[in-house]
């Protein structure tokens, strides 16, 4: 299982970079789309949503199951992945670069604090 160490990572098994000017990029991680299996649809957000942390704001379908995506922070979406509309499957076969599924504008960049390490991502999934 791929747990890159330069990203932050959820309970939910989400993933966040972080980038420039207050912009996140969020996906799942590699351990969420195993357990996930296929992902046969992808629901986004509209650009322009603001969600809290926490909030649902999007869902992904699988052979397998429906799952919700949570927003890790608060902020508004600047953009979503389209490639994973067209193509879900990017979703298993990339998921922490062209898998992705959206950008959040963040408005607090203390609250990326809160978010798991690496390590103590990687200790949660084995543990």
């Amino acid at each position: 299982m791929e747990i890159p160490g330069d990203l932050r990572y959820t309970n939910d098994h989400e993933w966040v970079r972080v980038g420039d000017d207050g912009i996140v990029r969020i996906g799942v991680t590699d351990y969420a789309q195993d357990a996930l299996g296929d992902v046969v649809f992808v629901e986004l957000p509209t650009v322009g949503a603001e969600f809290g942390g926490g909030a649902v704001c999007g869902e992904i379908e699988s052979t397998k199951s429906v799952s919700e995506v949570y927003s890790p922070l608060e902020g508004v979406v600047t953009a979503v992945n389209q490639a994973i509309v067209d193509d879900p499957s990017l979703v298993n076969s990339d998921p922490y670069d062209s898998g992705w599924i959206l950008e959040l504008r963040i408005g607090d960049p203390s609250t990326l604090d809160a978010l798991l390490d690496a390590d103590a991502y990687r200790s949660m999934t084995e543990g």
